[in-house]
């Protein structure tokens, strides 16, 4: 019997990249866009808004119909959001942590059910390496993802009893369209942080020139495949993943001056 795999925000970048090599490698695919225009050949795409409770329970709904079990389920969708915290707008700071956050915990909450009758499941969240620290000007999107590592860390412990793997991916850039889907917040004229909108330019070019999505579908089909997975693994370039090594190791105020410098702040 094929592993029933459920992956969110499947239509593009990684996730897309997940599904189709998962569907190669012999797992039925179900993944989820808010706006599916039409399913690839290789897997199934179902429209889904993990913001809203009721999309969350239809999509899960319709699969279990057709399979009855859900073996893995992949947390992927996610938005960014650019700005200094000062003049980010709450509105946009909630949007971000709605999709990034609540929206997985809402999937993993619908899923949870299911494979616990089964005694059998694997949750992987997609995080980030800006999970592991608050980045200058993408605070947002640091916050949002260092919160669905801790609960990570949290639902792991709560569910190995019911036979239930949970653990994290944290990619570095990767080249997707997710930044022309930031929320940037506007450059204000005679801000007070001239250096977020010099910023801006280099971290789109960050994305652009980030790792190929396709690597981090391989990265995500050797965890999924491990019998006893670490609580966190992670897949960049050598400096983005050295700097979660560095913030471990170095002192609190160096590492934060590395950073600093980095930003030009």
């Amino acid at each position: 019997m094929k592993e029933v795999v459920f992956i969110t925000g499947a239509s593009s970048g990684i996730g897309k990249a997940t599904a189709i090599l998962l569907a190669e490698k012999g797992y039925c695919v179900y993944g989820t866009a808010r706006n599916p225009e039409e399913s690839p050949e290789e897997y199934n795409l179902i429209p889904m808004d993990v913001r809203q409770e009721s999309s969350v329970k239809e999509a899960i709904k319709k699969v279990m119909e057709k399979e009855q079990r859900i073996d893995i389920l992949i947390n992927n969708a996610g938005v960014g959001i650019t700005g200094a915290l000062e003049e980010t707008p709450i509105e946009a700071l909630e949007n971000a942590f709605q999709t990034n956050f609540f929206g997985a915990v809402r999937v993993i909450q619908a899923v949870l059910p299911i494979m616990r009758q089964q005694r059998k499941g694997f949750i992987l969240n997609i995080t980030s390496v800006a999970a592991y620290m608050g980045l200058p000007f993408r605070g947002g999107y640091s916050a949002s993802k260092g919160a669905l590592s801790l609960i990570t860390e949290t639902l792991r412990m709560e569910t190995q009893q019911f036979g239930i793997k949970v653990c994290t991916l944290a990619p570095g850039d990767v080249a997707t369209d997710i930044a022309s889907r930031r929320f940037h917040t506007p450059a204000q004229e005679n801000s007070p942080y001239p250096q977020y909108t010099a910023s801006l330019s280099s971290m789109n070019q960050q994305v652009d020139e980030g790792a190929d999505p396709a690597i981090l579908a391989q990265k995500i089909y050797q965890v999924i495949r491990k019998k006893s997975p670490k609580v966190h693994y992670s897949k960049g370039k050598f400096l983005e993943t050295f700097s979660i090594f560095l913030k471990k190791i170095l002192p609190s105020k160096y590492f934060e001056r590395l950073l600093m410098n980095h930003y030009d702040l």
